[in-house]
């Protein structure tokens, strides 16, 4: 009988290196194992000591549904004063300037936000044709159709609709901080194209919140001034919309620079077969409020002369 170390060879009449897998994780310390052939080829090498090769019968993570969220006080989307939906043009990816008969352009630095939406009740496909309506405010915390001395524009407003791959995209730029509420961008998802003039046939509305070491890169440039002080007064974690989870499902992965412009993006998981909960609307189908009261100050909502947005 032949052996090694004290062990029989289950292979007599072949090499010590041929003694098959079993025999050489029995011989070697999986420390030695992993420093000579490296992580991945031992997980590979274990998958090919069984007799019987094993099929596959994994499938990918399944995307959680985005949580619901107020659509705030100033959506434009027809369920709290003026909507934009309704306007020709407002289908577009760079959602800067100003359409129809508004000029003016939003200015700051630069940023692409992608979202890929999933069907849930398809099993997690890709929603192809979904519409999807973004707003933000603009680098000094206003918003266009509501904000003092912006009533007459309309941009950082836009729809996309999903591609094959589910994914929308807009040109825009990053959001201001203002007051009591962490940087983020409102978005609504609709069936489809058709649908977007009707507020109450939003199936999911929801936001996106901005990673703080971005936000911070951000407003050290100009016309970003306030945002500095705002972002100190705030946190994720306190947010009365991220605050219950630090926004998990809604924290957006962003890369790039200030000088090229950042990349924005967010997988938003959608069932249909729930029921939704966000926006503007209470159970009977009516605007849960009246248009604000004048219009929010030039510095952005919730400053000290506006009415502070409790989302």
């Amino acid at each position: 009988m032949m052996a090694y170390e004290g062990r029989e060879l289950p292979r007599p009449g072949a090499e010590l290196v041929d003694q098959g897998c079993g025999f050489d994780l029995g011989t070697m310390r999986r420390r030695d194992l992993l420093r000579a052939v490296g992580l991945g080829a031992t997980v590979l090498g274990l998958g090919g000591c069984g007799s019987t090769p094993e099929s596959s019968t994994e499938t990918p993570a399944t995307v959680a549904e985005i949580p619901d969220e107020t659509a705030g006080p100033y959506p434009g989307d027809g369920s709290n004063g003026p909507n934009v939906l309704n306007q020709s043009g407002v289908v577009r990816k760079d959602i800067r300037p100003s359409f129809g008969t508004a000029t003016g352009t939003a200015q700051g630095v630069p940023m692409t936000l992608t979202l890929s939406l999933k069907d849930l009740a398809n099993g997690g496909a890709a929603y192809t044709g979904a519409a999807v309506y973004v707003w933000h405010c603009d680098r000094a915390g206003g918003y266009s159709l509501y904000s003092t001395g912006i009533t007459g524009q309309n941009y950082l407003r836009g729809v996309q609709i999903a591609d094959d791959a589910g994914e929308v995209t807009f040109t825009s730029i990053f959001p201001a901080c203002y007051a009591g509420r962490w940087p983020h961008v409102h978005f609504e998802v609709y069936p489809g194209e058709s649908s977007i003039t009707d507020s109450t046939k939003a199936i999911a509305t929801s936001q996106v919140a901005l990673p703080k070491e971005i936000c911070d890169e951000v407003y050290q440039q100009a016309g970003y001034e306030a945002s500095v002080t705002n972002l100190a007064q705030v946190s994720l974690d306190d947010d009365n919309v991220f605050g219950e989870d630090s926004g998990a499902l809604q924290l957006a992965v962003v890369t790039g620079t200030v000088a090229e412009g950042y990349v924005a993006s967010l997988e938003v998981g959608v069932d249909t077969t729930t029921t939704p909960t966000g926006g503007q609307l209470t159970g009977d189908g009516a605007p849960s409020g009246a248009p604000p009261a004048g219009a929010p100050p030039s510095g952005g909502p919730g400053g000290p002369d506006g009415p502070p947005p409790s989302r």
